[in-house]
């Protein structure tokens, strides 16, 4: 997998982000962390890692991944959490889905058969189900599991989306535009874990609000 490069957001993860680190020691690939500069206890944790590291001038979830996954010179890019959430076992799969199947997008499902997550909650669960039959029917989507970004694609095709949501929105709007370009997309059964340190970033009230919103002018707009 030496054509994949690994763009992982982090903030404030001093104590999983070594951890994920590790775990990836084996695979041959790229690994891109971006983060703010004055988050100077995670940069110190991983000094002694092969990585580079971009620094956000903005703030939000979306704001890092647009960062991270412009600056990927490689064929393909990978979302991967910093919290220790994604397994890195999947990443062949999902490789495979993506290279020897032509597709152009692989987006992990917890909510297809033999599927879970250790780190979802009723509110969040509620919430993805809602948000991936928006999805579904009104946006002709066939993924299962809208709000996960374990997501894997082809860098030149993601670079064409000109993807704009720097909070949450980011996770709807990728899908979404992809479909609308007629780019090919599928799913990889995932499962979850829970993480491995640091606190949630997502507010389920305030960002599904802001999901929606995104939803709505994504709908209206060609």
């Amino acid at each position: 997998m030496n054509d994949l490069s690994l763009v992982i957001p982090a903030k404030n993860e001093k104590d999983s982000l070594p951890k994920v680190l590790d775990e990836l020691k084996s695979y041959n690939l790229e690994i891109i962390i971006v983060l703010e500069e004055s988050d100077k206890e995670t940069i110190n944790s991983i000094k002694d890692y092969k990585c580079k590291l971009i620094f956000q001038k903005n703030k939000g979830y979306g704001d890092a991944l647009i960062n991270g996954i412009k600056s990927v010179q490689t064929k393909f890019f990978c979302i991967f959490n910093a919290d220790g959430s994604f397994n890195p076992i999947e990443l062949n799969q999902m490789y495979e889905k993506l290279t020897l199947n032509n597709n152009d997008f692989i987006f992990a499902s917890r909510y297809e058969n033999n599927c879970s997550s250790e780190d979802d909650t009723i509110i969040t669960y509620i919430g993805n189900f809602i948000f991936t039959k928006i999805g579904n029917i009104f946006f002709n989507l066939k993924i299962t599991d809208i709000l996960y970004t374990y997501v894997i694609g082809s860098t030149e095709a993601f670079k064409s989306l000109d993807i704009k949501n720097k909070d949450f929105s980011f996770c709807v709007e990728l899908p979404i535009k992809a479909n609308k370009k007629k780019f090919l997309l599928s799913t990889s059964k995932s499962n979850e874990r829970a993480r491995l340190g640091g606190k949630k970033k997502v507010n389920a009230f305030k960002d599904g609000f802001l999901i929606l919103i995104s939803m709505i002018k994504l709908f209206f707009r060609n």
